[in-house]
């Protein structure tokens, strides 16, 4: 029997490419351990096809071999990357990289930041009919952008931080901030990921290094608008949504600071407890308010939503993701596991939601 061919994207050119390989390498061994035929591929650097075709290039057990990467405790260096790419290319896709795709029964989507998680890399794919998993470029587009997210939220009816948005940094009016949103704060790129660019000022000097730091973080494309966030301090939980449902609430327990790209990605600094130790009230809470979100902002088979709950009870989102971390400790993939769906099992669930949808449009 013919295996299907599952092209498995990740890597790309943003600062959180090595969370996206890390994730990629996870996804591609676990739906080679469910029986497809898998080619991963760098999004980015692309592939040698070295005398084969592109269908050739995925492969199936015993023949294909697990990968394994581990995150670095600081972001990648883009410019060492750029050096590495062949001179001949252009444009965001390495060599092969689509004729690879074009082969594939479906491709699944590991990447995060930047294009990769925009809805400029869904919309190449929709155009191409291409099918792939996770939600279509318009949820892609409003999710990633904090601005846009937050404002969708609001009209929904959800709760979230309040904030200020500048197109750019110049135009910030400090007065406007200390009065609106006071200190401390959050300060973003709009359109980042894996909080690289984020700081928490806690006073007007520290606010100025925040801003520039914000502006010149390669998170996401930022196009040096800003994003200032009026800080809830509390605990901070996640709701995974996977297939119209809620799974358990997760929390995130930072041993030192806060939540940073560090801590998110070296175990030794934050503990994660799953299911979450809340009452069930809070738990029944941020499920439905997860899946409102996710509905609002017209998601896909699957999203991760974050929260913030204060010392009072209030709870606050701060963001969608439209393609979490999916190694089997990243966040939404203890969840499932918590629901008693194992990691194996749910990145099969995500590339069947791509081929259902696939054969659907191709029966209509």
């Amino acid at each position: 029997m013919k295996k299907m061919k599952i092209a498995v994207l990740a890597g790309g050119n943003s600062a959180e490419r090595d969370v996206s390989w890390a994730s990629g390498c996870k996804i591609s061994n676990a739906l080679a351990d469910s029986g497809y035929a898998v080619a991963l591929l760098d999004v980015w650097l692309g592939v040698e096809l070295n005398g084969k075709t592109a269908g050739e290039l995925f492969l199936a057990r015993p023949e294909y071999r697990d990968y394994a990467f581990q995150v670095p405790r600081t972001p990648p260096n883009l410019e060492e990357l750029k050096s590495r790419r062949s001179p001949h290319c252009a444009g965001y896709f390495g060599p092969n990289v689509l004729d690879v795709c074009r082969a594939a029964d479906v491709v699944f989507i590991a990447l995060h930041g930047a294009a990769g998680e925009n809805g400029q890399l869904q919309a190449t794919l929709g155009l191409l009919e291409i099918p792939f998993t996770g939600s279509d470029f318009a949820g892609c587009v409003v999710a990633m952008d904090k601005h846009l997210a937050k404002r969708q939220m609001r009209s929904a009816g959800q709760r979230t931080a309040d904030w200020l948005y500048y197109q750019r940094c110049e135009d910030i009016d400090e007065e406007t901030v200390r009065e609106k949103i006071g200190f401390p704060c959050a300060v973003k790129p709009p359109r980042g990921g894996s909080s690289i660019g984020i700081s928490l000022p806690q006073n007007a000097g520290e606010f100025r290094e925040a801003v520039q730091k914000a502006v010149s973080a390669d998170a996401g494309g930022s196009d040096g608008d800003i994003l200032i966030e009026k800080y809830i301090q509390g605990r901070e939980f996640c709701v995974g949504i996977l297939d119209g449902k809620a799974l358990p609430p997760i929390e995130i327990i930072p041993r030192y600071g806060w939540f940073d790209y560090e801590s998110k990605y070296q175990s030794e600094r934050t503990n994660e407890v799953c299911p979450a130790e809340i009452t069930d009230e809070l738990t029944a809470a941020l499920q439905a308010a997860a899946l409102a979100v996710h509905k609002a902002l017209h998601l896909g088979f699957y999203s991760r939503v974050d929260f913030k709950v204060d010392s009072a009870g209030t709870f606050y989102c701060l963001e969608a993701n439209t393609l979490p971390g999916m190694t089997p400790t990243s966040l939404l993939p203890q969840e499932a596991a918590a629901a008693g769906i194992p990691y194996e099992q749910l990145c099969d669930m995500i590339a069947k939601d791509a081929i259902r949808r696939r054969s659907e449009k191709a029966s209509n």
